[in-house]
């Protein structure tokens, strides 16, 4: 494995190609986008996902087996009134622990080993239930967090970690970490960024690099992402949504 601690700019190597950022640019508020003294972006750090919540239709594309291009049409089912303003001082109690029970043993012996819910958890990086921690279920996100925070994410090292496929395999995970990166530096400093990126008891971070030759693009990407995020903190968002 080639480590490159210092690096210089010719050494740099241009992100892969951006998949949905590149077809639907999201559109920059005008709004604060540096850290100044006393603003919310001084807060500890957060973990922001970068990429929009994917719609029914690419869920069911996750699934093992399922035909690209041929996503059926997502049922859309009428929101009732408790859905939308749930008021908790009528609600009965005994009535609700029942369905929610009822919910549970559905996840527990249905949903959860089912190909469909599997994708969705692996690709949000969660475990199920029936999962146990075992190097099946090691999740390649935490590897990929390292690189990245050390300036490693190079294609020869990342070919080392994943094989000659992955581009399509983690390619993905990677760009949605590099701006998770970018916005842990932004909103916490080098204290708090670290923590973030220590793996506790005993595998902390041993250095933080910047990130590793990012391109216009994707630095274009991240300030759109920010200011959305900024947007979120003020609830400027569905009909308050400023753009």
């Amino acid at each position: 494995m080639t480590l490159h601690v210092q690096a210089s700019a010719r050494d740099y190597w241009p992100s892969s190609p951006y998949t949905d950022e590149q077809a639907h640019p999201a559109k920059s508020m005008d709004m604060e986008t540096e850290c100044t003294s006393g603003s919310r972006a001084n807060l500890s750090a957060i973990s922001v996902t970068e990429c929009p919540s994917p719609s029914p239709s690419a869920w069911a594309a996750l699934a093992p087996g399922h035909a690209p291009g041929h996503a059926p049409e997502p049922e859309i089912e009428p929101e009732t009134v408790t859905d939308a303003h749930p008021d908790f001082s009528t609600l009965d109690l005994n009535d609700w622990h029942q369905r929610y029970l009822s919910c549970m043993r559905f996840f527990l012996a249905e949903s959860q080993h089912s190909p469909a819910v599997q994708a969705v958890a692996c690709f949000l990086n969660i475990r199920l239930p029936g999962e146990s921690a075992d190097a099946a279920s090691v999740s390649a996100r935490v590897y990929i967090r390292r690189l990245i925070a050390t300036g490693q994410d190079t294609p020869a090292n990342l070919r080392l970690f994943f094989g000659e496929d992955w581009v399509a395999g983690v390619g993905a995970i990677r760009q949605q970490e590099r701006l998770n990166y970018l916005f842990a530096a932004k909103s916490g400093g080098w204290a708090s960024t670290k923590s973030a990126y220590d793996v506790l008891p005993d595998q902390q971070v041993p250095f933080l690099s910047p990130l590793r030759e990012p391109t216009e693009e994707e630095l274009r990407v991240a300030d759109a992402r920010w200011s959305e995020w900024l947007a979120m903190e003020d609830w400027m968002l569905g009909p308050r949504r400023p753009w």
